[in-house]
């Protein structure tokens, strides 16, 4: 029994209320723990990006703030070393666990062929991802320093040279783990994982701060990406009688065929990834190089706005690949689709939901004339490129189901809106500065990218199910 103000309340009672209340956030909204922690996660990285972009408006100037995102940019171009890997991973590993139990001493039973194949593909992972890092760090510090150097201004003394190195190293540490990250949600660590994506978010963005606050800004990216690294290695480290007694493990005759068996689909992720980087990370570069490093800063601060939105969105369906590689596992189609359409309707929802916020929240700012809304981008060009982040959710959704499918059916529409979108953002940012960017990018997933994608969603879906 507990003691309330007004009397005593049945201990029961509230444990009834607990169990209705967790029912209806799983049934009504598809909130389960992995999504509670990832959208928990993802909530905190918008909540604690907003007090970013704040510091940044009071510690950075416009040129800095400008370099500070653009140093985003150049990071990403680890996609060309990733491959698409970590998602093969994931739903190589979800497809063998299907057929396993990991216990919580970290030992692993079952069907003894899954077992070897799961080992396998955990020792393909690492030897890989060592090589990778190394080839990473030297070539981000060697283009970004071409790139900075080349772009820099006489009458702009920004001290960029140690920041990016930094960033550089942290990168290619944080790029070693993430992959095992992945390796673990397809294992069936998938809450946990999600828990771990939290505590990378809160303690990257306070080390972030930090250096914001003490006038180190410059800095704030390779301290995010080294707090994100830490927390991986705790969690790791947790884990290590599993990962090392996989890694140790013979596989023996069931040693998975990379090349045979996994190149034909990975090499298709690796290419509509790379061409994701084209789609989504190319804005910053070509306004940095174009219109200067004020107006990057501009499409920085949007771009992480509506990026944040679209993280949270997708939680609803991205928390679901591993589950869906199980489902397909063992060939239950119809508890699939349902799993799906759900995921599908909430991410939508949320996405559609928030984009109306933010955009309200510009305009407000700029009625009331605050000096923050001078570092975004003007209203309409934040509208359009909001409305393109919801398309892409959708995209994104139908891409990732048929990927659980361990094919890849978007490679021909990757390419395209990488073509596309690549020649227009880079002639219309040229011309037009940020409006004609995202207005290009709008008209390209209106007429291209969302009719393409559902045609082959459908057409996929229903092929390989009715087969």
């Amino acid at each position: 029994m507990l003691q309330s103000g007004d009397g005593v309340v049945p201990s029961g009672w509230l444990k009834r209320q607990q169990r209705r209340t967790r029912t209806w956030l799983r049934t009504a909204l598809g909130i389960d723990a992995p999504i509670a922690f990832t959208v928990l996660a993802r909530a905190w990285a918008s909540a604690a990006g907003l007090i970013t972009v704040g510091l940044i408006a009071r510690f950075l100037s416009p040129d800095e703030q400008g370099y500070y995102y653009t140093f985003g940019s150049l990071v990403a171009l680890q996609i060309v070393f990733e491959l698409g890997f970590s998602f093969v991973i994931l739903q190589m590993a979800s497809h063998e666990r299907a057929h396993l139990t990991i216990t919580g001493r970290g030992g692993v039973e079952g069907d003894p062929v899954a077992h070897a194949r799961l080992a396998s593909v955990l020792q393909k992972v690492v030897r890989w991802y060592t090589v990778a890092s190394l080839l990473l760090v030297g070539f981000l510090v060697i283009a970004g320093t071409y790139f900075f150097a080349a772009q820099q201004q006489p009458n702009v003394a920004v001290q960029w040279r140690l920041p990016w190195y930094a960033a550089a190293l942290a990168a290619s540490v944080a790029f070693q783990l993430d992959p095992l990250l992945s390796y673990m949600e397809g294992c069936g660590f998938v809450a946990d994982v999600a828990r771990v994506r939290f505590a990378q978010a809160a303690l990257g963005s306070v080390l972030a701060w930090a250096a914001l606050i003490s006038h180190h800004g410059l800095f704030a990216p390779a301290l995010m990406i080294a707090g994100s690294a830490a927390v991986s290695c705790a969690w790791l480290f947790r884990w290590r009688k599993l990962l090392l007694g996989l890694f140790r493990f013979d596989p023996g005759p069931h040693r998975i065929r990379w090349q045979t068996e996994v190149w034909t689909f990975q090499w298709r992720i690796a290419v509509s990834w790379l061409c994701g980087y084209f789609i989504f990370q190319l804005y910053n570069p070509v306004l940095f190089s174009y219109k200067g490093a004020v107006a990057a800063g501009q499409m920085g601060m949007s771009l992480s706005l509506a990026n944040a939105l679209q993280s949270v969105a997708v939680s609803w369906v991205n928390t679901k690949a591993a589950p869906f590689g199980s489902l397909i596992a063992r060939r239950q189609y119809a508890q699939l689709d349902k799993v799906f359409f759900s995921a599908l309707r909430q991410s939508f929802t949320v996405c559609a939901a928030g984009a109306f916020i933010i955009w309200l929240a510009a305009i407000w700012m700029n009625w009331a004339h605050l000096g923050l809304a001078h570092r975004i981008l003007d209203p309409a060009s934040l509208g359009i490129l909001l409305f393109t982040t919801l398309l892409n959710t959708i995209v994104w959704a139908e891409a990732t189901y048929l990927r659980a499918h361990k094919q890849e059916k978007f490679l021909q529409i990757s390419i395209l809106g990488a073509i596309l979108v690549g020649c227009s953002t880079y002639f219309l940012g040229k011309t037009f500065g940020a409006f004609g960017m995202v207005t290009g990018s709008l008209l390209i997933g209106v007429f291209m990218g969302l009719p393409l994608g559902t045609y082959t969603f459908l057409k996929y879906r229903r092929q390989w199910h009715a087969n």
